[in-house]
């Protein structure tokens, strides 16, 4: 049996290393899917640098493309950007050049395990609601033995 997916992370990063480009201008992601089992990478975007052309149109295609996602990690990123992940569920995030993706993905798995992280507890209980969305409704049915 497949490990559920707990979260679904991106990272704007060229060198697939560390989070080392801003959110308008990134010419590729990095996607990871986070099991029980720890991460793994779980996809690739690329975007050429012609497509830069200033517009809300750039900015399109990359929310698009992290459709699903529960963050995204950033060197930088504009309100409009901004405005328009929060809108799609995806959080982001804004990472120092210096940081690496390998020890992103360690402290987001030490936040799952201890809490107190708001994003990742919200993008927990949604992913989980999704996974069983009738969960809660046969728990109203069987009713209260409190």
């Amino acid at each position: 049996m497949k490990a559920p997916v707990l979260l679904k992370l991106a990272f704007a990063s060229d060198d697939r290393l560390r989070v080392n480009q801003h959110f308008g201008s990134a010419t590729a992601f990095v996607l990871y899917s986070l099991t029980p089992q720890g991460a793994a990478v779980s996809g690739f975007g690329e975007f050429p640098e012609e497509e830069m052309d200033g517009g809300e149109n750039k900015l399109l295609a990359r929310v698009d493309f992290l459709a699903g996602c529960d963050a995204v990690f950033v060197r930088a990123i504009g309100a409009s950007a901004i405005k328009q992940l929060l809108a799609r569920g995806v959080q982001p995030i804004r990472a120092d050049e210096s940081d690496r993706i390998e020890d992103l993905l360690r402290d987001v798995g030490v936040a799952m395990t201890e809490g107190g992280v708001p994003w990742i507890e919200r993008a927990l209980a949604a992913r989980a609601k999704a996974d069983h969305p009738d969960r809660f409704a046969r728990m109203e049915e069987e009713g209260w033995d409190g």
